[in-house]
């Protein structure tokens, strides 16, 4: 089975690529950055994650994917075009036909660090040491990323 990520943004979308192995071991296959120009207008920007998005799908054909969910406190704006990026990515998974699941930041830290309020950098680690990387995967999207995979493959299919 192969897992798709994705920590969702306007200026930068993390995605990652895990397979499950049969025995339930996991292997990364590729995580990194969707990244657009900030001169471009907020619809070019959009055009710009879906495109590199269905490329990501195509080459992978990932069998699910997981998106993190919105949760801002404070920053309005912020949450408006995460909001708009967020939904391209859930409308190209759609129309992918690719099995979804969302989870809150605070969920994602539960299942990957068995504690909700967990510091970023606790993710990481968790993160790093699933995948026996010998490094903490950076940037810290991308990284999100992973562990968002990593908790949609936890799930029973629906």
């Amino acid at each position: 089975m192969i897992i798709l990520g994705i920590d969702p943004g306007t200026a930068t979308t993390g995605y990652a690529l895990i397979k499950k192995q049969k025995d339930n071991s996991f292997r990364i296959l590729d995580f990194g950055v969707i990244q657009t120009k900030k001169t471009l207008s907020d619809s070019a920007r959009l055009a710009e994650l879906q495109k590199d998005l269905k490329k990501i799908i195509t080459k992978y054909k990932p069998n699910r994917a997981g998106v993190e969910k919105l949760f801002f406190k404070t920053n309005v704006t912020t949450a408006m075009t995460v909001s708009q990026a967020r939904g391209v990515v859930l409308l190209t998974l759609e129309q992918s036909k690719i099995e979804l699941f969302e989870f809150t930041p605070l969920q994602v830290k539960s299942m990957i660090c068995g504690y909700g309020k967990a510091e970023k950098r606790q993710v990481q680690l968790m993160v790093q040491k699933t995948f026996n990387l010998k490094t903490l995967p950076k940037p810290d999207d991308a990284a999100d990323a992973l562990g968002i995979a990593l908790c949609a493959s936890f799930k029973n299919t629906k």
